[in-house]
C-alpha cells in the first residue's frame, strides 16, 4: 500500500466582472483608489460581454457620464455624438477616449479635470443611488385603508388588518337579534 497524498485541486481562476472590482474599492475606507484608466476599462465592458475593457463605444461612454452626471443642461448627448463621431470609429481606445474628453470640454467651455474627477469617481457601471420614486406613495395612498369608504371600508378591522372572509362576505348574524339593533346582550346585564 502506497501513502502517496493526492495534489491538491486547484479551481481554476476566473477575472472578477469590473463591477466588483470596482464596487469593493468603493467599499474601502479612505479616499476614492479608482483611476480614470480603471473606470473606463469597467464601463468598456459594461453592456458587452465580449470587450475586453481597451476600447469604448458611444453609448457606453454616454451611459458613463449620465451617471457621473456629466451629462446635463450644458452638455448633452448630442454634443457627445457629434465630438465621438469625428474619430470615424465605432469604438476608440483611452487616448482617443481623452482627446475626445478635451474636444468637448473645449467645446462646451468645461475643464477637463472637472469631467474626469466626475467620471473616475462616479462608482461601478450599473450602480446609481435609488430614490423612492413616485410609485411608492401611490402605493401608499392606495393601500390605506383609512381611506376606503363604503363595502371595502368593512373589510379592515380598526388597525388596518383585513377581516378575510368575514370582511369579503355578509354572513349572518344568527344571535336572534335584529340587524342594527344597538344594546345586544345587555337585557341580563340591566337586572
Amino acid at each position: 500500500m502506497s501513502t502517496e497524498a493526492a495534489p491538491p485541486a486547484t479551481a481554476p481562476t476566473t477575472e472578477a466582472p469590473p463591477t466588483a472590482e470596482l464596487g469593493q474599492l468603493a467599499l474601502d475606507d479612505g479616499a476614492p483608489k479608482v483611476s480614470f484608466s480603471d473606470q473606463f476599462k469597467a464601463f468598456s465592458k459594461f453592456g458587452d460581454t465580449k470587450s475586453d475593457g481597451k476600447l469604448i463605444t458611444l453609448s457606453q461612454s454616454d451611459k458613463w457620464m449620465k451617471q457621473a452626471k456629466v451629462i446635463d443642461k450644458k452638455i448633452t448627448t448630442t454634443d457627445t455624438g457629434i465630438h465621438f463621431k469625428k474619430f470615424k470609429a465605432m469604438k476608440i481606445g483611452i487616448l482617443d477616449y481623452n482627446k475626445f474628453l478635451d474636444d468637448l470640454a473645449k467645446t462646451k467651455k468645461v475643464e477637463l479635470a472637472e469631467i474626469k474627477s466626475k467620471l473616475a469617481n462616479c462608482g461601478a457601471p450599473g450602480v446609481q443611488s435609488v430614490s423612492a420614486g413616485k410609485a411608492a406613495a401611490a402605493v401608499d395612498r392606495l393601500t390605506d385603508t383609512s381611506k376606503y369608504t363604503g363595502s371595502h371600508k368593512e373589510r379592515f378591522d380598526a388597525s388596518g388588518k383585513g377581516k378575510g372572509i368575514a370582511g369579503r362576505r355578509n354572513l349572518v348574524d344568527e344571535s336572534g337579534y335584529v340587524s342594527g339593533y344597538q344594546h345586544k346582550d345587555t337585557y341580563d346585564a340591566a337586572k
